[in-house]
């Protein structure tokens, strides 16, 4: 059979671009649909317009910083709305990259909801296309729970748009985007409640960066409430009303939920086809990213595999090879190396300590608290932290942890030395790098 496509990809984000550019250099014709922007939750409404914000919440306290080391500093002030319009100019400008990137590359974009109406044609608004090959990567949607009020409520989507800088803020969650956002908004000045129903933030991470992050926050000002959780939301004219479990009340301006994303296949016809999905509506794919059904992949987030764009950049690229570059590939993502900015900054690869233990390895913890030299000559007293979880039998470095300045900058490395499967004594015996905070990870003792 003739299809009009060797490749049709629904979803431009960087999963979909990179398998495009790439299947597409193997001469393979292909075709991309993107009812939004292409870019992707990344490039447009994640990772990079949150990183300016991150950068943007550091002015302040580096302002303060710089008079311990002679300068003068006058009066300043903030304006959101600069911050959010120079953001906006910059997410134009990577669209536009993306846009290009298709282009040169022979994709032919259809910028419209795509839907799939069997195992080798999709709809794109009203238009039957077929293709040898579909592959899925719509990515997820932030999710709300079923709470009276939760209309009033936003997500990190429309946090990156607001009109107006909130002077106080509840943020419910407790996970990356919680933590994150948790951190502009202090560092721009906003008040900042946070409020989570486990008993620790970031839950899944070494619980020592976990304890070490809950204690910087509030030393910033922020008011982290564990164990709480939002009952009903209610709108007034001067606010919002926030009804919590202990049956207290709190008066923000804005509520923005961060309690987690789900895989954005509702709608997307995938049961026409006859795709098999996780319960929360994941798409199920092997080691390759092919589905049950032969012709269909997907790569990404809407997998619910590892939630983050370097790993759904690795996937894209590993279906292209395999597919249409004759290369069977499936890609290595352990240990996977992540960051999050949070004010302090977080940086991990490999097991924290409880899984290391619950494994049933015998480890050995090696832990360094410090002051950063920057902050020598100024009143801050913030402390970074270096953590390493190593196999007493082996020597081997089964995890690195890390929260403090330039942790995300650092990791990087570690990542690869822990991905080698590199021992204690290999981290001693290389030389460090001083005066540094990542000389830490080859110091402890």
């Amino acid at each position: 059979m003739t299809y009009d496509y060797d490749l049709f990809v629904i979803g431009a984000g960087s999963g979909g671009v990179r398998a495009s550019r790439i299947a597409a250099s193997f001469g393979a014709r292909v075709a991309v649909a993107e009812e939004f922007r292409v870019g992707g939750t990344c490039v447009i409404r994640g990772c990079v317009p949150k990183k300016l914000l991150v950068y943007a919440s550091h002015f302040g306290e580096d302002m303060h910083a710089a008079k311990g080391y002679g300068w003068t500093v006058g009066k300043s002030s903030f304006n959101w709305k600069t911050l959010i319009a120079n953001k906006d100019v910059e997410i134009d400008r990577l669209n536009d990259l993306y846009l290009n990137t298709l282009s040169s590359n022979n994709v032919t974009l259809y910028e419209a909801r795509a839907t799939i109406v069997d195992a080798h044609t999709v709809n794109v608004e009203g238009r039957k296309i077929t293709a040898d090959k579909i592959l899925v990567a719509v990515g997820g949607w932030p999710t709300m729970p079923d709470v009276p009020g939760i209309e009033h409520a936003i997500t990190s989507n429309e946090a990156l748009h607001l009109d107006e800088q909130p002077k106080h803020v509840a943020i419910v969650g407790g996970g990356y985007i919680a933590v994150e956002f948790a951190g502009i908004f202090a560092g721009l000045g906003s008040k900042v409640t946070k409020l989570y129903r486990g008993e620790q933030i970031l839950r899944g991470f070494d619980h020592d960066i976990q304890n070490h992050l809950a204690d910087e926050m509030r030393s910033k000002g922020i008011d982290i409430r564990t164990g709480t959780n939002v009952t009903k939301i209610e709108k007034t004219d001067s606010g919002i009303i926030l009804t919590l479990t202990d049956n207290s009340t709190l008066n923000v301006d804005v509520v923005m939920y961060a309690t987690g994303r789900a895989p954005n296949t509702m709608g997307l016809g995938l049961e026409n086809a006859g795709v098999e999905l996780a319960v929360n509506g994941a798409i199920k794919v092997d080691a390759y990213s092919k589905t049950n059904i032969d012709s269909i992949y997907a790569v990404g987030d809407v997998t619910d595999r590892i939630q983050l764009t370097p790993v759904a950049i690795k996937e894209g690229h590993a279906f292209a090879l395999t597919v249409f570059g004759n290369t069977p590939t499936a890609p290595e993502l352990d240990p996977v190396p992540t960051a999050v900015f949070s004010n302090p900054p977080i940086g991990t690869v490999g097991l924290s300590e409880n899984e290391a233990r619950a494994q049933g390895y015998d480890v050995a913890i090696f832990k360094s608290s410090f002051r950063p030299m920057k902050y020598t000559l100024t009143d801050i007293s913030e402390r970074s932290m270096t953590k390493l979880v190593v196999d007493k039998k082996t020597d081997k470095v089964l995890g690195a942890h890390m929260i403090g300045m330039d942790a995300a900058e650092i990791i990087q490395g570690i990542g690869i030395a822990v991905k080698a499967g590199l021992t204690k004594t290999d981290f001693d015996t290389t030389v460090a790098i001083h005066p540094s905070s990542a000389e830490e990870f080859v110091l402890m003792r």
